[in-house]
């Protein structure tokens, strides 16, 4: 018993960093280029939001009233908005703010959601009932309306709108984790730590948390696009990242308006949203089909 003890747990937690990558690589070809475009588009923007300060060739905020609109030309690669600031060194900045709270609103809903999950599916019955129906209950919202009530109740700011995105995405995490967490809790091992005496936080902590890893990991990297995509949306409807702070929804919502005299404000933008959200779903996917099993054995056959 002992044995078992000690060897299952490792053999189904989560695949080890090189167990990945080789699965990664022996994926189809079309399959890992989108997975590798993703990775080096996340990269640019990472590094972007770290050296911005090195990177932007201008001040985002300072205005120029002798360059208001002005085309994109070899002093503004990307032009200028309708105050004269450069657009690419606030596309530069933007990265900063949208993957700011991209992580905190995702690091937000995971260490509630699994907290949640892994209680509601561990002890089941009325707990898991009463966490469930609350769960339900922020589910019947659509979480770009929820999220833009809440950040308008506690006030615009980039804080509120972090919370606000966290709050709504909780409970898709704590239903995933508790669906992980029932099928787990159920293995021979977790039996084995019960019937030694191991106590429920211990069990969830060392024998159930690292084996429902991997789809939370998955999921996570999906959430950071949903969350950038909301971040924007509410920047862009005046409730979330205030002026003159740099954001991709807000400018957005500048471009909109000067679509026929400065199309280039939107349209990049636009683009800085669409490249990141897309990249960070190809890695998402690119990690679900690299640590799935199920997966991994389809390609094979």
């Amino acid at each position: 018993m002992s044995r078992a003890i000690a060897a299952t747990p490792e053999a189904l937690a989560i695949p080890r960093i090189g167990l990945v990558l080789r699965r990664v690589r022996t994926s189809p070809f079309f399959e890992t280029r989108l997975a590798g475009a993703g990775l080096a588009i996340t990269a640019v923007v990472v590094v972007c939001a770290l050296a911005a300060p090195i990177i932007a060739p201008y001040d985002p905020n300072e205005q120029d009233y002798l360059a208001i609109t002005d085309p994109p030309s070899a002093a503004h690669v990307l032009g200028t908005d309708d105050l004269g600031r450069d657009v690419l060194s606030r596309i530069i900045f933007g990265s900063r703010v949208s993957l700011e709270v991209g992580l905190i609103a995702v690091g937000l809903a995971i260490s509630i959601g699994v907290s949640l999950g892994l209680s509601a599916g561990y002890r089941g019955g009325l707990a898991d009932d009463i966490l469930m129906r609350i769960v339900d209950a922020v589910q019947a919202f659509p979480n770009l309306i929820l999220a833009l009530a809440i950040t308008a109740a506690l006030g615009p700011s980039v804080a509120n709108a972090m919370l606000a995105i966290g709050f709504v995405a909780t409970p898709g995490i704590a239903r995933l984790t508790r669906g992980q967490t029932l099928s787990v809790r159920e293995r021979e091992y977790v039996s084995a730590a019960r019937a030694c005496g191991a106590t429920p936080v211990q069990i969830m902590r060392r024998h159930i948390w690292p084996n429902v890893t991997a789809p939370i990991v998955v999921q996570a990297t999906l959430l950071m696009g949903t969350a950038i995509v909301t971040e924007a949306a509410l920047s862009f409807l005046g409730v979330g990242v205030q002026p003159p702070t740099p954001s991709w929804g807000a400018m957005l919502r500048t471009g909109s308006q000067y679509l026929e005299v400065a199309p280039w404000i939107g349209l990049t933008s636009g683009a800085a949203i669409f490249a990141t959200v897309l990249a960070f779903n190809f890695v998402g996917d690119g990690l679900r089909r690299a640590m799935d099993p199920r997966l991994a054995s389809r390609k094979r056959q």
